[in-house]
């Protein structure tokens, strides 16, 4: 399984004029949904993105969009490890947010690579078990 972060999501379902190329992300994230590719999302990132609407239709839209996604709620084991992923982090001099620590968490927790472009995740996986993938490490990416 990999779990999906908001700033990919965010881009995937970003709305973009026709002569727009689309980005290699967003390719490589609807070949997978294509191949079968067990794909998640973490109940915080499905709140994050949907946060971000203006209206009403879009926000409807794009709820029913992320449907296709299993949504990863988390659990009291979550929450204890994304207290001890910021503990490290801040030992280290690394400024967490508790929303990266939990989505972190639930990534190294169910072993699930996370794919994200958002760099505070590179700064957490260097003092966690965190996994990340990134756009061309996916087989046939």
């Amino acid at each position: 399984m990999i779990l999906l972060g908001t700033s990919v999501l965010s881009l995937v379902f970003r709305r973009r004029r026709t002569r727009e190329p689309e980005p290699r992300l967003v390719e490589v994230v609807r070949r997978m949904v294509r191949e079968d590719v067990p794909l998640a999302v973490p109940g915080i990132v499905l709140q994050e993105v949907l946060s971000g609407v203006r209206t009403e239709a879009q926000f409807f839209r794009l709820r029913n969009l992320l449907e296709a996604f299993p949504i990863l709620v988390a659990e009291q084991r979550d929450h204890v490890a994304a207290a001890r992923i910021a503990n490290a982090c801040r030992r280290k001099g690394v400024t967490t947010s508790a929303v990266d620590c939990l989505i972190s968490a639930l990534a190294t927790e169910r072993d699930a690579p996370l794919l994200t472009l958002d760099e505070d995740f590179a700064r957490i996986a260097r003092h966690s078990d965190l996994k990340l993938l990134r756009v061309g490490e996916h087989a046939g990416a």
